[in-house]
């Protein structure tokens, strides 16, 4: 059985779906596995970042499927593996039967990887859920912690009141922006479009949110050197975001995000998506804070 704050998390959603209810137990382990890592003083070496950061602390009206975090300062030696045990013990005392998986990487690279992976059966029959899924469908999430960061982000400190009252460290919007702005332009598998990354980029476009230059200029530099030389000018940056516009399918990038949306108001949005879109209604609006 779920414990009781599980139940109180559970009604905050409106689920009918079987979709809606792999959200919403995803954002739930998502939130459980956080306070675990707290518990464990996990954030006093990293930062939460990425997607899931930014519906999780600042109101970003979509789902997401990871945790993205980022050491505060450099250790190729940095595990998630340690915290194995501190997450497993939170996420079943919510009720959550899980497993951890560590990722092992054929290729070296600064991102440390592992997946929290829960039966998804099993868990839409502790909320009596009358819906049909194949015996082994998972609830995945995925953790990934960048152990080598491009330093220039600015640290803030969030408190979260659920599920109970804890608090994690993160960067501040303009600094997430820049990384989110990196993925962008930085993704190497063109037919890998994530819908996610421009779905978000009109987020903070809607809110006015600068980007960090020091920051986007610091990991531009650490995993694309070639896309810059010393300096990130406004020019520089236009030229690599109409390159990268240009180069998008944004049909296969509105199959990508349609999952993590709601509403039909969502999809609606969704049907302006093109490269005039990108360029002529969002780029205006790109900005960095000086």
């Amino acid at each position: 059985m779920y414990n009781q704050l599980t139940e109180l998390m559970l009604k905050q959603y409106s689920m009918k779906s079987l979709r809606d209810y792999e959200n919403a137990l995803k954002e739930i382990i998502q939130q459980v596995t956080l306070l675990g890592l707290w518990r464990a003083k996990f954030f006093e070496h990293a930062l939460f970042y990425g997607g899931s950061a930014l519906r999780i602390l600042y109101g970003l009206d979509r789902f997401s499927e990871d945790l993205d975090f980022s050491l505060i300062k450099k250790n190729p030696k940095f595990t998630l593996s340690k915290y194995k045990q501190a997450i497993i013990h939170e996420l079943e005392s919510f009720g959550f039967q899980v497993e951890f998986q560590t990722q092992e990487k054929k290729i070296k690279t600064p991102i440390d990887s592992a997946f929290l992976k829960a039966n998804t059966l099993i868990h839409l029959l502790k909320i009596d859920a009358k819906l049909k899924t194949h015996s082994n469908a998972s609830l995945q999430v995925k953790l990934e912690v960048d152990r080598e960061p491009a330093l220039g982000f600015i640290i803030e400190n969030k408190t979260l009141i659920s599920p109970v009252t804890f608090s994690v460290q993160t960067m501040n919007l303009p600094s997430l922006f820049s990384g989110k702005m990196h993925a962008i332009l930085c993704r190497k598998r063109v037919r890998n479009i994530k819908g996610r990354d421009w779905y978000d980029t009109i987020w903070y476009a809607k809110q006015n949110i600068p980007m960090n230059r020091s920051y986007l200029k610091n990991k531009l530099k650490e995993t694309s050197p070639e896309l810059i030389k010393q300096n990130l000018s406004d020019e520089t940056f236009q030229q690599l975001y109409l390159e990268r516009v240009k180069s998008v399918d944004f049909e296969m990038a509105k199959k990508d995000i349609i999952p993590f949306l709601k509403t039909k108001e969502q999809l609606r949005e969704i049907d302006f998506w093109s490269e005039k879109f990108f360029i002529d209604t969002i780029l205006p609006k790109l900005k960095f804070k000086d």
